[in-house]
């Protein structure tokens, strides 16, 4: 039997041989012209082939594209950044992210990791006039950039933490934004790579968050830094660990104290999905009201089938809602920021409270901590028009300012959520992001 399948084997050899040769033969025999047409012939099949497999895929998409835009509701305001292009980006987004939910149902990929690719970007071609090193600062990566041109005196320290609700993002993703801070203010910027969910729980990213401050803060004349000129800087997510460590650190005494924090578009309190800003920017680009419930159930590792009893504020007991109306209060939000509100009716607390109890720690909602905790430095807090969390950044704003803290705010017309990671982009970018980052540096050139 063996020696029979043997023969066969080379049987099938022999014979592509013999056909091989005879077509090599045939060609030789025939004029050039229709050797080369022959040859043509068979290009263009391929061509065909190829134009067919491609048509279908655009086809697919198309139809993914169609159906997203179908069952996913988006309003873009005209009077937004750059509005075509800020759809035209969003609905890439939406398009990508429906792509690979559907992937990730079939078990090919897990959505999360794929969408870090997408929020990394390109890589930021390297400044010169910046020296860039990765480091650890005990035991959390980051890396740090340093202008080349040597220093008269020790130089302002800013710390960053990067947005993503704790599960995207990177220091790639900030790496243009950290160079031209450090070369246009003229400071040693360090970026931090915290832990990210769900590999790593939470609260390890704002630990990882105070462990990078308090090492900076040890440290800083290695770096040639002034220890007391520290500013920390956080967007989106990133604020809330900022404004996290600024309370948590500001009453130790064996550390220098942090002398100014810069707060964009931050996320600070977990109660209230309902404000101004969550109604009038529900169906806006790439953070929605629903993205956002959505992204922080994920980041604790919660069921996600909990968002809307969140969204509508069944998680709240009565207790704790009359104990923090104080500052979380759509009365304290400015008439002009409030057309088109509607006081959303009361919704009796449900046994979602015990499953997210999480949302009430000021290490999540810094919003909501005592007012002893409130820190002697300088604020920066810049919020956007359109943004689902800009009423976060303004009911902060009242706190500070009714504790004594000194607040330099900006708001941004026409600015929205994610802006800063199209920074540095040329023509791709918006304009927004470059008004954020020069108020930033002339804050940060104060000290």
């Amino acid at each position: 039997m063996q020696e029979s399948i043997v023969a066969t084997q080379g049987l099938h050899s022999t014979l592509d041989s013999v056909v091989t040769g005879e077509r090599a033969k045939l060609l030789a025999t025939l004029p050039p012209s229709l050797v080369a047409g022959t040859v043509k012939h068979e290009a263009v099949e391929s061509f065909y082939v190829l134009a067919l497999i491609v048509g279908i895929l655009i086809a697919f998409l198309l139809l993914v594209l169609i159906e997203t835009h179908n069952s996913v509701k988006v309003e873009i305001p005209p009077d937004a950044d750059q509005p075509l292009k800020l759809c035209f980006y969003h609905y890439i987004y939406i398009l990508m992210e429906t792509l690979l939910l559907s992937l990730q149902s079939l078990g090919v990929f897990q959505e999360h990791k794929h969408i870090r690719l997408l929020a990394d970007g390109l890589p930021a071609r390297r400044d010169s006039k910046c020296f860039i090193k990765d480091l650890h600062f005990d035991e959390v990566p980051v890396k740090i950039y340093c202008p080349r041109a040597p220093a008269a005196n020790t130089q302002r320290g800013v710390i960053i933490f990067h947005g993503g609700c704790g599960i995207f993002g990177s220091n790639r993703s900030y790496e243009r934004l950290c160079q031209c801070i450090a070369r246009k203010s003229d400071s040693v910027v360090v970026s931090v790579a915290y832990d990210l969910s769900p590999e790593h729980e939470y609260p390890g990213q704002t630990l990882d968050c105070h462990t990078a401050i308090v090492h900076f803060l040890k440290t800083a004349e290695n770096y040639g830094v002034d220890p007391h000129g520290i500013i920390v800087h956080g967007d989106s997510t990133g604020s809330t660990s900022a404004a996290s460590a600024c309370q948590e650190l500001g009453n130790r005494r064996d550390i220098p104290k942090i002398c100014a924090q810069v707060l964009i578009c931050p996320f600070l309190q977990a109660l209230n999905f309902n404000l101004s800003s969550h109604q009038k920017n529900a169906f806006t680009a790439f953070l929605s009201q629903e993205h956002t419930v959505n992204f922080i159930l994920k980041y604790l590792k919660k069921d996600c089938s909990m968002k809307e009893a969140v969204s509508a504020g069944s998680h709240i007991p009565e207790s704790i809602n009359l104990k923090y109306k104080k500052w979380i209060n759509p009365d304290l939000v400015t008439e002009v920021f409030k057309l088109g509100y509607k006081q959303p009716l009361e919704i009796q607390s449900s046994p979602v409270h015990e499953e997210t109890k999480e949302l009430f720690e000021t290490r999540l909602s810094p919003l909501l901590a005592e007012d002893a905790v409130v820190c002697c430095l300088r604020d920066c807090i810049i919020t956007c028009e359109h943004d689902v969390l800009r009423e976060d950044g303004k009911m902060y704003k009242k706190w500070l300012e009714d504790n004594n803290v000194k607040v330099t705010w900006l708001s941004v017309e026409g600015g929205f959520h994610c802006a800063l990671e199209f920074f540095g982009y040329g023509i791709f970018s918006f304009p927004s992001p470059s008004k954020k980052v020069n108020h930033t540096v002339n804050f940060i050139k104060g000290y």
